[in-house]
C-alpha cells in the first residue's frame, strides 16, 4: 500500500549484518533515511519471524542521515525482542539530526548508545553478564 502523501515506497535503507566470531554480536549496519517508507524494512532486519531477534546485536547508524517516529518504534520493538531472549540492543555511530532525535526522545537512556562501532564492541557486556540485569534497566555500561 502507497503512503499516503501518493509517493512511492522508498526503498529499505541498506543494511549489511556481519557476526563477529568472539562474542557472536551481529552488527547492522544502516544507511540513508529511516522513515515511515522504510521502516518496516528496519524491522525486518532487526527481528526474524515472530518477533525474535538476535540476542546480541549492534546497530550502526553512522551513515544514517534522519529517522523518524516510526524508526525508533522499529528500534525499542528489537531493543525488547532481544531483551526477551536473554540479550541486548546497542545503537552506535549516530550524529547530527539522528542522535539529536535519540536523545530528544529519550532512547538514549533506554538503549545505549555510543559514539562509534568500536566504541560499542569495546563496551559490550559479556554474553553471562545480561542475564543478571534487571528488568527495567538497560543492558550493559552506560552510554561512552
Amino acid at each position: 500500500m502507497p503512503p499516503h502523501d501518493g509517493a512511492p515506497l522508498r526503498p529499505p535503507p541498506p543494511a549489511q549484518a556481519a557476526t563477529t566470531e568472539e562474542a557472536e554480536v551481529s552488527v547492522v549496519t544502516l544507511r540513508g533515511d529511516i522513515d515511515h517508507r522504510n521502516a518496516a524494512h528496519l524491522g525486518a532486519s532487526l527481528l526474524f519471524p515472530h518477533g525474535t531477534a538476535t540476542a546480541r546485536t549492534v546497530v550502526d547508524l553512522s551513515a544514517v542521515t534522519f529517522i523518524d517516529s516510526t524508526g525508533i518504534n522499529a528500534l525499542i520493538a528489537a531493543h525488547h525482542a532481544a531483551r526477551r531472549s536473554g540479550g541486548w540492543l546497542h545503537l552506535a555511530g549516530l550524529t547530527g539530526y539522528v542522535l539529536h532525535t535519540i536523545r530528544l526522545v529519550g532512547l538514549d537512556d533506554v538503549i545505549p548508545c555510543h559514539p562509534t562501532l568500536r566504541h560499542a564492541l569495546a563496551a559490550l557486556p559479556a554474553p553471562h553478564a545480561v542475564a543478571t540485569v534487571p528488568p527495567g534497566r538497560g543492558a550493559g555500561p552506560g552510554r561512552s
